[in-house]
């Protein structure tokens, strides 16, 4: 018998000072079961670097054909696509080639620091792909705040991402290692 997913709840309250963006969101996450809660939490937090009306998780790890997140156009064409971990490059190319937009949101600290030395070089051709490097030592600490149902805050100034709960908060600082030319 297949292991099903793990269904998470969340009530997340963004308040994005650079981006004049508030708005609380009800999320509803499958965590896969190959899925580590730190990677789900990441999700989250890319959720809340890039919230909007249209954002949403999509089938993730299930699938090939999607990302982690995207967002999408009233026609159905990829507007944004939001990719987590260490992509190959082929991968890569393929979230180029359909979407106006890719933000690559690496998070395995000094493995991610090895997969941007092995491919900076082949990421650069990619004009519309931003990449980011989030602090390995927060996002160790994301999982403390899963669970099964969340009342998460969320701010943003000044390019820093504070994602907390009642108890305790996080600081992500996001670092852009490659900025899309467009």
């Amino acid at each position: 018998m297949a292991i099903k997913a793990t269904i998470y709840k969340a009530e997340l309250s963004v308040s994005d000072m650079d981006r004049h963006h508030y708005q609380t969101y009800n999320l509803t996450l499958a965590q896969h079961p190959s899925e580590t809660t730190e990677r789900m939490m990441v999700r989250i937090a890319a959720f809340v670097l890039n919230a909007s009306e249209s954002l949403e998780f999509t089938k993730g790890l299930s699938t090939d054909d999607e990302p982690d997140l995207w967002q999408k156009s009233l026609v159905d064409e990829i507007e944004l696509w939001i990719e987590l971990g260490c992509p190959d490059e082929k991968r890569l190319r393929k979230a180029c080639s359909r979407s106006r937009q890719v933000i690559l949101y690496g998070y395995h600290g000094n493995a991610f620091d090895i997969w941007w030395q092995q491919n900076q070089q082949k990421c650069s051709r990619f004009e519309n792909l931003t990449v980011i490097a989030l602090n390995p030592t927060a996002i160790e600490q994301l999982d403390t705040l899963a669970e099964r149902t969340m009342r998460l805050q969320a701010s943003i100034q000044d390019a820093t991402l504070w994602l907390g709960n009642t108890d305790r908060s996080i600081e992500i600082q996001p670092t852009v290692l490659q900025a899309a030319k467009h």
